[in-house]
């Protein structure tokens, strides 16, 4: 079990000095432990103890990935690692943290208990989308996402008019700032702030969360991971419209234009330390009964 990671990677906010203090401490913790620590060339310059490897290639060459930034980095690193099912071990440099849960105070003491098989291991669902073009014509990049795919509009303070269907069917057609489709880890995210309820990420479900609806009875609707979701642009619409991944990755979408969306060929693994408790991060992150005194178990 000591040796069940024996080659760490190392994902980390690019381009931003304040994550050096903490690199030095990681890599000296993984000396310690005599693992073998890759990163891409940025992190592994001017370090004799870490291996230049593209980021793309961490997933595949490596066992377990440290994540060192805040939630958008570990946004990013799921995207490029999910397909290797190599987990992600998250380092909070950032402001909320709802995924990268050890704190740099506390990296060396995590990384003990989890180098001696001490854990919490969970699986989280992930998109896949594809865009259709109106001739027909579906593109052959699937976007990965493990927060949400959004379709809105590209101009500011236009609303869009787009369709929606699920596995064909018509569900409705719908006028506002345009359409978010988030994962259960998602649902604390973008569709959150637009109305969404939280999903525990056990679920296998998708939230549909409008975005400003010209129509207030235009509610969020919650359905099964196994449909597909697929959000139209309307032919009628006046103007382009975006699709963006994880609010990281952007195309661009014209009228009659679809974007398909389902549950993505692979989950994304994580690592969490001993007594980790989603609920405790949904009370601490959202300041759920602030102010009022926890019940005794």
């Amino acid at each position: 079990m000591a040796h069940e990671f024996a080659t760490i990677g190392i994902f980390a906010k690019r381009h931003d000095e304040t994550v050096r203090d903490t690199l030095d401490t990681l890599v000296a913790v993984l000396a310690r432990h005599g693992r073998r620590v890759l990163a891409d060339a940025e992190q592994a310059d001017g370090r004799d103890d870490v291996e230049a490897c593209p980021r793309d290639a961490l997933g595949a060459a490596c066992d377990l990935i440290v994540v060192v930034g805040g939630d958008g980095t570990l946004l990013d690193a799921g995207r490029t690692v999910a397909a290797h099912a190599t987990p992600l071990l998250g380092v909070n440099l950032g402001r909320l943290g709802f995924m990268v849960d050890v704190l740099p105070a506390d990296m060396a003491a995590t990384l003990d208990e989890v180098f001696a098989g001490h854990y919490i291991a969970e699986s989280r669902l992930m998109l896949g989308a594809r865009i259709q073009r109106a001739d027909g014509h579906v593109e052959p990049e699937v976007f990965p996402a493990l927060n949400e795919c959004v379709v809105r509009n590209q101009a500011f303070a236009r609303v869009l008019d787009f369709d929606t269907y699920m596995n064909g069917d018509f569900i409705s057609h719908h006028r506002a700032d345009g359409m978010v489709v988030a994962t259960p880890t998602g649902s604390t995210a973008y569709a959150l702030s637009g109305g969404g309820p939280v999903l525990h990420p056990d679920m296998a479900a998708l939230a549909m969360v409008p975005i400003c609806p010209h129509t207030l009875s235009d509610r969020p609707l919650i359905v099964d991971a196994a449909h597909r979701v697929e959000v139209r642009v309307a032919d009628s619409h006046d103007g382009a419209a975006l699709f963006t991944s994880d609010g990281q990755v952007t195309q661009p979408l014209e009228p009659g234009d679809r974007v398909l969306i389902e549950r993505g060929d692979h989950d994304l693994r994580l690592i969490h330390p001993p007594g980790y408790d989603y609920f405790n991060i949904l009370r601490n992150k959202l300041q759920w009964g602030r102010g009022q005194q926890l019940p005794r178990a």
